[in-house]
């Protein structure tokens, strides 16, 4: 199984994507969308990791769907790998889930609410799987610097940094494409989480509202202002998704969107970051 960063040394300049479902609704349904985005991926030529929790710690209400549980989601997460062949990346939310869920995922990823957490960066760095850190909607993108540092000291350099939007003021966030130069430029790979930026933060009082409907804009965007991926939730039927309802991209518009990015990123074909 060869790892993105591997993907990525051989095909340099390349648009990846980052795709799946909010959160492991059950095994059938996990399956059926990594197949599905596969094959759009594959159509495309782009570079596919599957995305999808096995808990959603941090859900608005103590009455939300949080998922099939860390046993159950990373059995299925490795069907995902075996069955489909393509890399996967899940949460963590406690140093004591490191261990376990390296054995599956490819990509160890850190939460918005938990980036600043140096014993969970740490243990994910010292697993030697790639991490991928989500900035906190409360950080500036230069303060990104202070978590490669600790990340870095752990001697691993398989870090990526995804932005997904910065709080403004209640129930709200915005995109300051400014972000994506200056992350570039710790020589990482960026990532735009475009579907988590379109949120509104318990707008919904005991739930997450979104505006899903300019995750196309922020998408073209961001593509133009030189990431390396794509983050995105996506669902068959959004409205009724068990998490994040309101901002997962319906994903019989994911093909056609991404040609439209792909030729975007063909004019702007931004300079290549240096794998360290």
């Amino acid at each position: 199984m060869s790892s993105i960063y591997e993907v990525i040394r051989r095909r340099e300049g390349d648009l990846f994507l980052i795709a799946g479902p909010c959160v492991i609704e059950s095994e059938r349904h996990a399956m059926m969308m990594a197949h599905s985005i596969a094959r759009i991926a594959e159509r495309l030529n782009v570079p596919y990791v599957f995305k999808a929790s096995y808990d959603k710690a941090n859900r608005s209400s103590a009455r939300s769907f949080r998922g099939v549980g860390m046993d159950e989601g990373l059995g299925i997460l490795q069907r995902v790998k075996d069955d489909v062949g393509v890399p996967v990346i899940t949460d963590i939310h406690e140093s004591e889930q490191v261990a376990a869920v390296a054995e599956v995922a490819d990509i160890l990823q850190i939460p918005a609410f938990l980036c600043r957490q140096t014993d969970l960066l740490q243990a994910a760095a010292e697993s030697g799987r790639i991490v991928n850190v989500k900035k906190g909607q409360f950080l500036a993108p230069w303060d990104v610097a202070n978590i490669i540092e600790k990340l870095e000291a752990t001697g691993n350099r398989q870090i990526m940094l995804t932005e997904r939007g910065t709080s403004f003021g209640y129930n709200n966030l915005v995109v300051d494409m400014r972000s994506f130069p200056i992350m570039r430029g710790f020589g990482y790979p960026v990532v735009f989480d475009v579907t988590h930026s379109v949120q509104l933060p318990g707008g919904l009082g005991d739930a997450t509202d979104g505006q899903a409907e300019y995750i196309e804009h922020l998408a073209r965007a961001g593509v133009a202002c030189g990431i390396d991926g794509l983050f995105m939730e996506v669902h068959d039927n959004p409205p009724h998704a068990l998490s994040d309802a309101t901002t997962q991209f319906a994903l019989e518009k994911l093909e056609p969107l991404l040609e439209t990015l792909l030729k975007i990123h063909g004019l702007t074909q931004p300079k290549v970051y240096v794998l360290k």
